[in-house]
């Protein structure tokens, strides 16, 4: 096994930002920010798009050079170093064993514009098996962890078995590709494919039956333009959002649109219609990235911004406008109400969201309005806006911590707790984040056991 020289550097409190236009900076203090130690991982010598969680300590990362490594996320240990893409990997995902499997056969997919798919034993770092049978690349990857089975996404739909047999295909869709993909309840899934929004539905095999077959049961064309994004919110919702700004909210198990939010991004243009949109705005000022969500919220990444919308209430609650100086790439929902998020510009973020405190209704007005018998009606409309104003929370995103250690943009990250958090750029370089406090304190039992063993716990002067 090969090991990776890895580099430990303690960043320290004193992290400042050089303010851009209106974008948030912290100062020299960064008190609530953990990340206080990072660990750089070398290996990759292109641009690093993907990371995926394999379990709890272990991840991949893969990108435009087709090299898959895994990684310890505890050590920075990379484990194995993958070779069996031509060119760039398109898409990456983790294929757990299912409950049912009495042996941990945890595998991972990778999909390349060489147009193939090989699938990886995690354990081994061994090649399980290579498909290159596919008329274009594959864009997407998508495991059915229920079913027990994986989906390919490009000219076609395709679904596979964990012993990589072709269960049942699609024919060509349009002249776009599957972008992304989405599970759904009842054995379904959403497919982007430009505009539009193809819901499948797979038949599974039973005793006595032919095999599985892939059907598509209806296309819904509500969104104006390419569909960026993806985020299954429970088995009753799900949303998308759109190259020019729409986010749908859709009915999971009837895919009726619930709520279109179109203008939310920016009020000065909540009166112009949709083409007007598209003519006077900058797309990529509206352009959704990337979706996550919890229970109550979407947090999109909106151009340069991060908004949360409220799901019930249906409405933004807090926004970061300018949250960093380029578009937003991707966007995560951590305990305690706090969010990370990474940009083009090189940054990673991290956000907290913070009840506002309410102000006081303004008194009921006399004099004037009362002369003319408006006071009784102008005192039910203050007292009706005063219920409103108290059973409404308002919220505000508040900047903690500004991770300074990529020199291009980040693509994306992934949580570990209290492992840490893991990053990768286009600058090559994979960056495991650190919580400074609980490093000293993990050294500091090590050399105590150390000593212990040794019998060695008389201090010295």
């Amino acid at each position: 096994m090969r090991h990776l020289k890895a580099e430990f550097i303690g960043t320290g409190r004193g992290f400042q930002t050089i303010a851009k236009s209106s974008v948030q900076s912290l100062g020299e203090e960064q008190i609530q920010n953990p990340y206080t130690e990072l660990l750089v991982l070398k290996g990759h010598h292109d641009i690093v798009r993907f990371l995926v969680q394999i379990d709890d300590c272990r991840f991949a990362s893969a990108g435009d050079d087709g090299i898959v490594f895994l990684w310890n996320a505890q050590t920075g240990e990379k484990l194995f170093e993958l070779h069996g893409h031509m060119h760039k990997i398109t898409a990456i995902a983790a294929f757990p064993s299912s409950g049912a499997c009495e042996e941990k056969n945890n595998l991972i997919l990778t999909a390349s514009a060489d147009r193939t798919v090989i699938v990886w034993d995690c354990n081994s770092g061994r090649q399980v098996q290579k498909v290159s049978c596919f008329h274009s690349t594959v864009k997407c990857l998508t495991v059915l962890q229920r079913l027990d089975v994986w989906l390919s996404g490009g000219s076609d739909l395709c679904v596979w078995n964990r012993k990589l047999d072709l269960l049942c295909k699609t024919s060509h869709l349009t002249d776009a590709d599957i972008s992304a993909l989405v599970e759904l309840p009842k054995n379904c899934v959403a497919a982007a494919v430009g505009k539009e929004l193809i819901i499948f539905r797979l038949v599974v095999s039973t005793e006595g039956s032919e095999g599985w077959d892939v059907l598509e049961v209806k296309r819904l064309v509500d969104h104006q333009d390419n569909i960026l994004s993806l985020v299954s919110v429970n088995d009753l919702t799900f949303v998308t959002g759109s190259h020019v700004g729409e986010l749908i909210v859709w009915d999971a198990l009837d895919w009726i649109s619930q709520v279109c939010e179109c203008n939310t991004w920016n009020p000065s243009f909540h009166t112009v219609t949709q083409q007007e949109i598209k003519l006077s705005q900058n797309q990529q000022e509206v352009s959704i990235q990337h979706l996550t969500s919890d229970a109550e919220c979407v947090f999109a990444a909106v151009g340069k911004g991060i908004y949360v919308y409220n799901l019930q209430m249906k409405r933004v609650i807090a926004c970061q406008r300018t949250a960093h100086d380029s578009t937003v790439l991707h966007i995560a929902k951590l305990p305690n109400r706090q969010l990370i998020s990474c940009s083009e510009d090189g940054s990673v973020r991290i956000w907290e969201l913070r009840e506002k405190q309410q102000l006081p209704a303004e008194p009921v007005p006399t004099g004037f309005l009362n002369m003319w018998g408006f006071g009784r009606a102008n005192k039910q409309a203050i007292q009706s806006a005063k219920k409103m104003q108290e059973s409404t929370t308002s919220y505000s995103l508040e900047l903690i911590g500004d991770l300074i250690g990529h020199s291009s943009a980040v693509q994306m990250f992934l949580y570990f707790s209290e492992l840490g958090l893991v990053t990768c750029s286009a600058d090559h370089l994979i960056i495991l984040w650190k919580d400074g406090e609980r490093e000293s304190r993990l050294r500091s039992l090590t050399l105590f056991q150390k000593l212990e063993q040794n019998d060695d716990l008389q201090l010295r002067f």
